[in-house]
């Protein structure tokens, strides 16, 4: 999941990488506990105590290792992760985001899972997102948690203003506007970050890259005018002004303050969002889909996380590393996860009726099921924080959709080296 603009990873990473590995070499034959590490990317308020508690129960079921827990910061996760890998000390299990899999497996990084013990359940997972997580046909990550995004909305507002969740980007203009109109609160604040610009792309029926033509796509006619849409929104005031430094946060704090009665978000936001003041009552929070575009279709990507590990770990680490992804997986680990944080579940026996007796999780579980993945390439990370510098760009308005999506795709055929023999449209 994406919670902001990309940052470039700290020159810091050095001096974590230096002590990433909580594994020793000794532990095991001092008699002790193998000691492994842990560095879960997830939301250090809202998600991380989760997990921990889960590492307790963990170690008590398993006395002979211990788990070394370190959140890093998500958006400096991938960078570091390479960093300590090209050092030979990552740490043995990653919380990696679906779309760094592919990338950290080709650089072998991670380590294959199949028939090891952290994949002796995987057929009961959700079988897209086990394919997502395989280069080469070898499985190189297991499913901890999975997203998209939809349409989040204050209820109460809307009933105030006397409309419903709209079903297309045009319709959403209009209400917006009666929102703004009749109860003074604006519309919807739009994150100004790429990966959020996806529900607009794929409403018009386009798509970052085209695999099958090895074609790099972003900056066709669906591609402009899905970005046009955006621009334009924002410009005639249907969309707030965003911040271009920190846009996720002051979204999020405007939808919390009920400042602004729509964004478009995924389920990792929802336990924050009833924290503000507007969602006091839980009830008052709505989920829908994302409008559709102009192609009369809706569309919103597959997100998550997978937990992997690491391959220049010895036997014994390894061994016990999977263990634990293997514990983190499972349906009793994945059905505590989503009812105190609200994520969503990777396999389906974790669906239980304890989690889908949620309404905002049931919502986002039929969202889901209309979702689409990212494309199957390697370094879709460094795709997505070169889009997004261009995409900032062009909604500052210092310059064109057409420039921009056009730098965006030179950007990307020539520093993206899974792209380097894509055509650009």
């Amino acid at each position: 999941m994406r919670r902001g603009i990309a940052a470039t990873a700290l020159v810091a990473s050095l001096a974590l990488a230096a002590t990433a590995c909580g594994g020793d070499s000794g532990d095991k034959a001092s008699g002790g506990p193998v000691t492994i590490t842990w560095w879960d990317t997830s939301d250090a308020t809202n998600e991380a105590p989760t997990y921990k508690k889960l590492i307790e129960k963990f170690e008590a079921a398993n006395k002979d290792i211990k788990v070394k827990y370190q959140n890093v910061p998500f958006a400096e996760a991938e960078q570091k992760y390479k960093t300590a890998a090209q050092a030979g000390n990552a740490p043995e299990v990653l919380r990696a985001d679906v779309g760094w899999t592919a990338g950290l497996a080709e650089l072998q990084y991670l380590a294959p899972l199949d028939g090891t013990p952290a994949a002796k359940e995987i057929g009961s997972f959700n079988q897209g997102l086990v394919e997502g997580a395989k280069v080469n046909g070898k499985l190189y990550g297991v499913p901890q948690v999975t997203d998209a995004l939809a349409l989040l909305y204050n209820k109460e507002v809307f009933a105030k203003a006397g409309v419903q969740p709209p079903k297309t980007w045009a319709e959403l203009s209009t209400a917006a506007k009666t929102i703004k109109d009749k109860t003074g609160v604006d519309g919807i604040y739009l994150n100004p970050d790429s990966y959020f610009a996806l529900p607009f792309l794929y409403g018009e029926g386009g798509m970052m890259v085209d695999t099958d033509n090895k074609k790099i796509t972003v900056n066709d006619a669906a591609g402009q005018k899905a970005v046009q849409t955006v621009v334009d929104m924002i410009k005639s005031g249907v969309a707030v002004k965003p911040d271009y430094t920190d846009g996720y946060n002051n979204m999020q704090a405007a939808f919390k303050d009920g400042k602004v009665a729509m964004v478009v978000n995924g389920p990792w936001s929802t336990a924050d969002d009833l924290t503000g003041k507007a969602f006091k009552n839980k009830d008052n929070l709505g989920v829908a889909p994302v409008p559709g575009g102009s192609a009369g279709k809706a569309g919103t990507p597959t997100g998550g996380h997978n937990l992997a590990v690491y391959n220049g770990a010895d036997a014994a680490h390894k061994e016990a590393a999977q263990k634990f992804v293997a514990f983190m997986t499972s349906a009793e680990s994945q059905e505590f996860a989503a009812t105190e944080t609200g994520v969503l579940p990777t396999r389906d026996d974790a669906y239980t009726v304890k989690v889908v007796a949620d309404p905002i999780r049931a919502a986002f579980k039929n969202v889901l099921a209309d979702s689409t993945a990212r494309p199957a390439v390697s370094g879709v990370s460094d795709m997505f924080a070169e889009w997004t510098k261009q995409y900032v760009e062009i909604l500052k308005g210092n310059t064109t959709v057409e420039k921009g999506l056009d730098t965006t795709a030179e950007k990307w055929k020539t520093n993206v080296n899974s792209l380097k023999e894509y055509s650009v449209e």
